[in-house]
């Protein structure tokens, strides 16, 4: 048996490289690994952050959504609150821009006193209304603020115009406020012609009561004078003819009086028939002047009313003196006492008829008027007395004419008692 000779191996120089390299193989992948697993966890670490930085921000994205819808809510609640307010101020209101000079608002109010069709909008198609082009053109802009008065004859409206001033060159504009005050011209002309009134009543009255004094004097004398030339029918016609124009004087300055003063009545039971036949009595020398005759007539005998005297005298004097002035020459002027047809024994009628050329009928409704006289130089006062001293009295004056048949006035009152 050969014995197996075993040869040793050889190492060497190369080997031990080959083992160096595979180490550092070893130990650069693990160095590898363990720096992806450092980066894997920082980037795990970064992700967690950035998913709480997402979350974070997404709730303030919400709660800013939030807060911009509440602001955007209460935006448009306060744009139509605006709106609302804009719409029912009272004054009218019209703004303009500044460059372009194109009306942005205009209010409904604004469009009613400057008479502009609710339909029609700047740039409709539609021409701009003269009002609004008007207000524009004839405004400054270069004034910060103007106030006007604009009359056109139907309305009077109060204008204030002011610029409206912007940080930015194209903002700006010009603003007009326009309230009506057509009635409170009114009301100030009215004040003033009251005014006047008043004052030219208090005028008047004083005057008729510095008349008045003489007057009583002058009738006086009248009636010595008249006995004194009663032997004399000459002068005696005279005479009669000075007192006509004295009662009918006298009758005027009480009208006066009776319209502007308010005094109280002096009320107590007044024989109504023996009252008219003081009144006719009064009046014949007025007729007779004017060649007329005054003719009383008691279709119920003595009837009493609770009134003053003085002041229903001064009623059967106006319309009788009215009378005689629309009645021509050789004119009778009748005055009748009896019952009102439709309350017989509760009101008493008195009908005053004369023969003149009686009244228009467009005229009838403004007879009782102050101021308001076909004949020249009358102050117009007379039946606007009669009027109030009849309401006065409870009662009522109505009248009934037409052009040359004469006017019949009637007179109501309530009766207070009646004798036989």
């Amino acid at each position: 048996m050969k014995n197996r000779t075993t040869t040793p191996r050889k190492t060497g120089v190369a080997g031990i490289s080959s083992g160096n390299t595979q180490l550092s193989m070893e130990r650069g992948l693990a160095q590898a690994f363990l720096t992806f697993t450092q980066a894997a966890g920082s980037l795990e670490k970064s992700y967690t952050l950035l998913q709480n930085e997402v979350v974070r921000l997404r709730e303030e994205l919400r709660r800013a959504n939030v807060d911009l819808d509440r602001s955007l809510e209460e935006n448009s609640r306060m744009r139509g609150y605006l709106a609302q307010v804009l719409e029912n101020l009272p004054c009218g209101v019209m703004v303009v821009s500044g460059l372009e000079a194109k009306v942005q608002i205009l209010n409904p109010q604004a469009r009613r006193l400057l008479q502009i069709p609710p339909e029609w909008e700047e740039g409709c198609g539609a021409p701009r209304p003269a009002c609004v082009q008007k207000l524009v053109s004839s405004d400054n802009v270069e004034t910060e603020a103007t106030e006007y008065d604009w009359d056109d004859g139907r309305q009077s409206l109060a204008i204030s115009s002011a610029h409206l001033k912007s940080h930015d060159p194209s903002g700006g504009g010009r603003i007009w406020i326009i309230r009506d005050t057509t009635e409170q011209k009114r009301a100030a002309s009215e004040r003033e012609r009251t005014q006047q009134a008043l004052a030219l009543g208090e005028m008047t009255t004083l005057l008729a009561h510095e008349i008045r004094n003489p007057l009583g004097s002058m009738e006086l004398f009248t009636g010595l004078l008249e006995e004194a030339v009663a032997h004399t029918p000459e002068t005696r016609q005279w005479v009669n003819h000075l007192r006509a124009g004295l009662r009918s004087l006298s009758a005027t300055v009480n009208n006066v009086l009776q319209f502007h003063t308010q005094g109280n009545l002096q009320r107590g039971p007044m024989d109504l028939d023996r009252l008219l036949a003081e009144v006719t009595e009064f009046l014949a020398p007025v007729g007779r002047q004017r060649g007329q005759e005054i003719q009383y007539e008691n279709a119920i005998g003595r009837v009493y009313v609770s009134g003053d005297a003085n002041r229903l005298k001064q009623v059967f004097l106006n319309l009788a003196l009215n009378a005689f002035r629309a009645m021509p020459p050789a004119g009778t002027l009748r005055v009748r006492l009896g019952w009102a047809p439709q309350f017989p024994g509760g009101l008493v009628r008195v009908e005053v008829h004369d023969q003149g050329r009686g009244i228009a009928s467009d005229l009838l409704e403004k007879i009782f008027e102050p101021g308001f006289t076909t004949t020249p130089g009358s102050p117009g006062l007379g039946l606007a007395v009669c009027r109030k001293i009849v309401e006065q009295h409870s009662g009522a004056i109505e009248v009934q004419s037409k052009p040359m048949e004469g006017t019949r006035f009637s007179i109501v009152l309530p009766v207070a008692g009646e004798k036989a």
